[in-house]
């Protein structure tokens, strides 16, 4: 018998599984893991996916294929706790996707997940994904990339404009327009490019970190908690930089009450802000707290989202009053109209000079609705400008760049 054991081939290694409730709902994925993987590749259940993971046996494998459908919504807890685990055991991530909803599918990729490939699986889609997770350097090399600190040395010799981007409700565009705004500023032009810096002051839901794919990092909690000893050095080291030419400070790892700090904590960082770069790009929270006011005093305009509907008319006339009621600089809001009508459609056109009118405000940016391709440049971490330079809502965001970039350069010249 030991002989005949002898001449028995070892069993090859693992080298990645699909997790899924049920792979049968998955054929095309079978099919194309085997032929990339032949038989070195397993199947896994929500059931025991993290308790294989914690296991020695799991140390071999180059990648899990988490497969998800509308049916598995509801068990969403469970299966971003087995990307989450995945990630801790520096094991990466593919996401596959059927009919899963826009929500459900943001949360599973903020946790982590290294690609996603829709379901039924395109040609060659899951075979260029493993290609693009090979030729990707190790976890270790990408956490060092992306803490590293911007090149330039802080001087404080900036006097940077302030600008901060605030939804008026939810899902006015109000972090896709920070983000893109800060991009398209950040490479405005070629030579002698302004320096921009992207701050996401959302300390529960920011989301910068998602569309840009960048980590969340316990420095910047370190900075919010104690701002008295903040200096140009380190504010910088709390910063990660976006291609080489957009530094940005996500939201901290873990959710913080908004309270965390206070206006002489904001005050400290917008003014360390404002000596190291051109312009300050901030998205904040849509609830008002106590420093909102610290930042309205702080910013030369202040960008406020609201789309054609009753909550973006109410809530305007609350920020209107509150901000009334305090005797707060409210004439520095500038009206932004997300998925504003077409140029042809005149009812709509009706409407928005009917909501102006009726809120006593000026709507002086409309912006059009940019479809879904901003959904997918948002979840595949990247502005406009490098998924979809074409797209209306890229063209008039960079357009509104180019406004503030020529305003700030003609303010610098008349005080030269």
């Amino acid at each position: 018998m030991s002989s005949v054991a002898a001449l028995q081939p070892e069993p090859a290694p693992i080298l990645a599984c699909t997790i899924s409730r049920d792979v049968s709902n998955f054929d095309l994925l079978i099919e194309d893991m085997e032929t990339e993987l032949g038989e070195s590749w397993g199947d896994l259940t929500f059931d025991d996916a993290v308790l294989f993971l914690n296991q020695p046996d799991a140390d071999s494998l180059e990648f899990v294929a988490v497969a998800v459908n509308a049916e598995d919504e509801s068990d969403l807890a469970r299966i971003s706790g087995i990307i989450t685990t995945a990630k801790e055991k520096a094991v990466r991530v593919i996401l596959i996707a059927e009919e899963v909803s826009p929500i459900a599918l943001h949360q599973l990729l903020k946790l982590g997940a290294d690609d996603f490939v829709p379901y039924p699986l395109p040609e060659n889609a899951l075979h260029d994904a493993i290609e693009r997770l090979r030729k990707a350097p190790a976890v270790d090399e990408v956490l060092s990339q992306n803490v590293a600190t911007p090149a330039f040395k802080p001087s404080g010799d900036r006097h940077g404009v302030i600008l901060p981007v605030h939804g008026l409700a939810g899902g006015t565009g109000a972090t896709t327009l920070a983000v893109n705004l800060a991009w398209e500023l950040a490479t405005i032009q070629k030579e002698d490019a302004p320096r921009v810096c992207l701050l996401d002051f959302d300390f529960q839901y920011g989301s910068i970190s998602t569309y840009l794919d960048l980590p969340r990092r316990e420095a910047v909690y370190e900075m919010l908690s104690d701002t008295a000893s903040v200096d140009n050095v380190s504010f910088l080291q709390s910063l990660l930089t976006f291609n080489d030419k957009l530094h940005v400070m996500t939201a901290p790892s873990e959710m913080l009450p908004l309270d965390i700090v206070t206006p002489d904590d904001i005050n400290r960082v917008l003014d360390v802000a404002r000596a190291n770069f051109d312009f300050v790009v901030i998205d904040m929270p849509s609830t008002v707290v106590q420093w909102t006011e610290a930042v309205l005093h702080q910013a030369q305009i202040y960008l406020a989202t609201i789309e054609l509907d009753m909550r973006s008319a109410q809530n305007t006339l609350r920020m209107i009053r509150a901000l009334k009621a305090e005797e707060l600089p409210y004439e520095k809001l500038r009206y932004v109209l997300n998925r504003a009508p077409k140029f042809t459609d005149l009812s709509g056109k009706g409407r928005v000079k009917r909501l102006a009118e009726s809120l006593d405000i000026s709507i002086e940016l409309q912006l059009p609705d940019g479809s879904k391709q901003v959904t997918q440049s948002n979840d595949h971490g990247l502005p406009l400008a490098e998924t979809a330079p074409k797209n209306p809502l890229r063209r008039d965001i960079a357009k509104l760049a180019k406004s503030i970039f020529d305003v700030s350069r003609s303010a610098e010249a008349a005080t030269a």
